[in-house]
This record gives C-alpha cells, sequence and structure tokens, in this order.
C-alpha cells in the first residue's frame, strides 16, 4: 500500500467519527434523559391536551411571528425528547401546513397548580430549517 492510497481513507475515517460525534451531541442535547417516568408522560400528555383544546375542524392555527403568517397545522406527530429551560419544559411536535411543508413546533409546557399546563406553541423549523430562535 502506498501512502496515497492510506491518506485519504484516514481522513474519511476521521471525518465520519468527527460527524458521528456532532450528530450524537445534537441528538442528546435535546433530550435530557433525568426527565422521565410520570413526569415525561405528563409533559407529552399537556401537550397534546393543547393541540386537543386549541385544534378547530381538525386544524391547529398557530401563528408564526418570523414569517407573519398564520398556519393551519394538520397531522402532528410528538418528538420523543424533552429538555428544561428555566422554569419550562420543551418539546416538539411535527405537523403539515396548508402548503404541505412540514413545520416542527416548540411547546413550552409549565407546572401550574400541581399539574403541567402547555401555554403557547412556537414555529422550530420549516422544512428541516430551524428558525432565528432556538430554544433547545
Amino acid at each position: 500500500m502506498t501512502i496515497g492510497k492510506i491518506w485519504p481513507s484516514k481522513i474519511g475515517a476521521i471525518a465520519l467519527a468527527l460527524l458521528l460525534g456532532i450528530m450524537a451531541t445534537a441528538a442528546s442535547a435535546a433530550d435530557d434523559p433525568s426527565i422521565k417516568g410520570d413526569l415525561r408522560t405528563n409533559v407529552h400528555g399537556a401537550m397534546d391536551q393543547f393541540v386537543a383544546d386549541n385544534t378547530v375542524d381538525g386544524v391547529l392555527r398557530l401563528y408564526d411571528a418570523v414569517d407573519g403568517k398564520l398556519l393551519s397545522l394538520r397531522s402532528y406527530e410528538l418528538h420523543s425528547g424533552i429538555v428544561k429551560k428555566g422554569d419550562f419544559y420543551v418539546s416538539c411536535a411535527d405537523f403539515v401546513d396548508q402548503e404541505g411543508r412540514k413545520i416542527d413546533v416548540d411547546f413550552l409546557v409549565l407546572p401550574k397548580d400541581g399539574k403541567l399546563q402547555t401555554s403557547q406553541g412556537i414555529v422550530h423549523s420549516i422544512e428541516g430549517e430551524k428558525r432565528k430562535y432556538h430554544l433547545e
């Protein structure tokens, strides 16, 4: 084997290792493993309740303050990750808007009177492109 053949493969292996390390860090940053059991279940339950309470005719309407548009969101799927930021918990859900785009919404969940309540949803990303704001 010549050095010319070994060198590119070593660079590729190093690049792959760095990429996997960055991806693992990003994935773990979006979930706090200390949030578990009933707390995790109740945070997601508060999000589900918020969506149910604010959905009319199968549509959750959410104002996108960055683009200045009212979104009509349907068909959601909760993310499993939850993080704590200050006094509230943050978790996400994927929706589809009126244009067929994938919209990732962060929900802010706060303790109130011994229960958890979702106060609002904020557009986190559109079609995988993160917004100017980022809570995670």
